[in-house]
């Protein structure tokens, strides 16, 4: 079965960025796309309407000039519209389960605060099991440099998802993928035999972090062949360097790990960092 990419809106300016993004997302990829929206959303993000009905009139007029939005100026497109009667997150999770991936817009809080997804759009993300991509409210900022940015940590097992999630939207839109490894100086703990053999081997510790980048690219480059691949390896925070990194981008990948607590489900501090700060979508696609 064909997944759709799905889209969560609310009627307000952060959903409208929301829906162009999974519109063209859609279109480059062939997909369909599905507009879903609980009526229970803020309702300060309501058309006001009048009558005894008019909570489901509201959510009917959103949906409607949402799935209008996507549709103008692609007669490809396929666009079903569905007001949810479960609340925002059950809602939204519902939707994400069976879709190639959940859009979700975030509001502009300053250059300082960052952006906004809100308690909705942060719950899901660290709930569901699929793909999430978060979508500012505003266009201003960097020019995209025609790149696809993804965060690469760990062994490839740990990766995979995310580096597979940007070198199929890097393929979709035509344009390189740049993967980050951010690597710090090793605890003296770590310094093991082996450890210090290896880096002895690969001439030190950038050139470690390096050859193991390429080891983890190799199978993506040979499933991709047509996506040029820049390898950039950085000492530093995995935020900032992801940060710095993405400026201009298309888009940011980032992985996620599920951590889970009494109070609920945690995105951990990159992908956090990743949402709040960056200037282009990010997508937060969940370790398997």
């Amino acid at each position: 079965m064909t997944r759709a990419i799905a889209v969560g809106v609310d009627g307000s300016p952060a959903s409208e960025a929301a829906v162009d993004w999974a519109a063209r997302e859609a279109s480059l990829r062939r997909l369909p796309l599905r507009i879903v929206h609980a009526p229970w959303w803020e309702p300060r993000d309501f058309p006001v309407i009048e009558g005894d009905d008019a909570l489901d009139r509201a959510a009917a007029q959103v949906v409607s000039e949402a799935g209008a939005r996507a549709a103008d100026g692609r007669p490809e497109l396929s666009v079903t519209t569905e007001v949810l009667p479960e609340a925002p997150v059950p809602a939204l999770l519902a939707a994400a389960r069976d879709a190639e991936m959940l859009v979700l817009g975030s509001r502009a809080q300053g250059p300082v605060l960052g952006f906004l997804l809100g308690s909705h759009g942060q719950r899901v993300i660290s709930d569901t099991t699929r793909p999430v991509v978060s979508v500012r409210a505003t266009e201003d900022g960097p020019r995209p440099s025609g790149e696809v940015v993804v965060g690469q940590q760990g062994t490839a097992e740990d990766s995979d998802p995310a580096l597979g999630f940007a070198f199929a939207a890097a393929a979709a839109r035509g344009v390189p993928v740049r993967a980050v490894r951010a690597w710090n100086l090793p605890p003296l703990h770590a310094l093991s035999r082996e450890f210090l053999h290896r880096t002895d081997e690969a001439g030190g510790l950038e050139p470690l972090e390096r050859e193991e980048l390429r080891k983890v690219l190799a199978p993506w480059r040979e499933r991709f062949p047509e996506v040029p691949v820049v390898e950039h390896v950085e000492i530093g925070s995995a935020g900032q360097v992801l940060l710095a990194a993405s400026t201009g981008a298309e888009l940011l990948v980032v992985g996620r790990r599920a951590r889970y607590t009494p109070t609920g489900g945690l995105i951990g501090s990159v992908a956090h960092a990743a949402l709040h700060h960056a200037r282009c979508p990010v997508a937060v696609v969940p370790h398997q």
